[in-house]
């Protein structure tokens, strides 16, 4: 369905990657299962396609970001659990954040591709067509609508909500697209085993040098030397930022937020700044460190996936690295992008 939407575009494989992040990141919550996923499924058929191989990672773990900040997110349910700011609020406040990302990811793919001269879906989309692939993928686009909608309306609380969505992607696998099998099943969870084997390691180094931080109070310190230089909110904010990408280099995401968050919270609140405009922030401070190595965790993912090396999928997602910088740097001076939703739904 996702390249019904937008395959016929240059570079149209590259939307339809693209695209499809943006409806798994409202199934999942998680960058690395979207980076499993779509480099498992995608990857191939862009080289079969035409696209470069370093090009076709880049993409697929570029667009995975989007997992953590397009509800339902798990670093958001991290952040309002250890931080008490609400989590229904945190997932409105992601909304806008997410749809920007994605515009911009795709008009970067747009501008690569005709620079380029990348393949797109030469195939015309009748409105048969269209009707075909959206009765089909219906059953998958309602998916966040239930999710979200079981959180907001509190049939459900946001951890209870990982168990619906698990259960309904099983029931889809099986039931509706009958594309998963027993056998299926085993190897995806044999597949899965070994990916979150790898990704263990990884947080469990991060864990370490997290406890090293919490043990040397260094959170602490530096909201202190933050407040000591500057109480200015836009110099703050800028502070925080600097930090968080930083810290996001070499800190798991998850950790990052446990650790960082409370403090950094009450500096935010010191000097004016809105606790969700806050939250939202750093999660998509954490979501670049998931693009930036030694740590980049997404870049791994696909590196392990596809088989290509670190070094080449690095250099081509550097492009896109630069536009999450430039709709971080739009949140965080135009809160009203994020806080809009939130106040409308009275989360404010």
């Amino acid at each position: 369905f996702a390249n019904v939407l937008v395959g016929r575009i240059p570079g149209g494989l590259a939307h339809t990657n693209i695209v499809a992040s943006m409806f798994f990141g409202g199934i999942s919550g998680s960058a690395v299962a979207d980076a499993a996923a779509m480099g498992t499924i995608l990857v191939p058929g862009m080289v079969r396609k035409g696209y470069p191989p370093g090009f076709s990672a880049a993409v697929t773990a570029a667009s995975s970001t989007m997992g953590p900040i397009i509800p339902p997110s798990i670093f958001m349910v991290i952040m309002g659990v250890t931080t008490g700011l609400s989590i229904g609020g945190l997932f409105a406040a992601g909304i806008v954040p997410g749809l920007l990302l994605g515009l911009s990811m795709m008009a970067l793919s747009y501008f690569i591709a005709k620079r380029r001269d990348y393949p797109r879906e030469d195939a015309p989309v009748t409105l048969r067509r269209f009707g075909h692939d959206l009765f089909w993928a219906l059953p998958a686009l309602i998916a966040p609508v239930i999710i979200l909608g079981g959180i907001l309306l509190g049939v459900f609380t946001p951890t209870e909500a990982a168990a619906v969505a698990v259960l309904y992607a099983l029931l889809l696998g099986m039931l509706i697209y009958r594309e998963l099998s027993w056998r299926d099943l085993f190897e995806v969870l044999t597949s899965s085993g070994v990916t979150t084997a790898v990704l263990l390691m990884i947080i469990g180094m991060a864990n370490i040098f997290s406890w090293v931080l919490a043990a040397e109070e260094v959170p602490q310190r530096i909201a202190e030397a933050m407040l000591g230089i500057t109480t200015n909110p836009y110099l703050i904010l800028l502070l925080i930022n600097v930090f968080l990408v930083f810290i996001g280099m070499f800190l798991e995401g998850g950790a990052a937020i446990i650790i960082l968050a409370p403090t950094l919270l009450k500096v935010a609140v010191t000097v004016g700044i809105d606790p969700l405009h806050f939250g939202l922030m750093m999660v998509l401070n954490i979501v670049v460190g998931l693009l930036t190595p030694p740590l980049g965790v997404c870049l791994f993912v696909v590196c392990g996936v596809t088989g290509l090396s670190l070094g080449r999928i690095t250099k081509a997602v550097v492009p896109f690295l630069l536009v999450e910088f430039a709709v971080l740097l739009l949140i965080t001076y135009v809160p009203s992008l994020i806080l809009a939703i939130p106040r409308w739904l009275g989360y404010m």
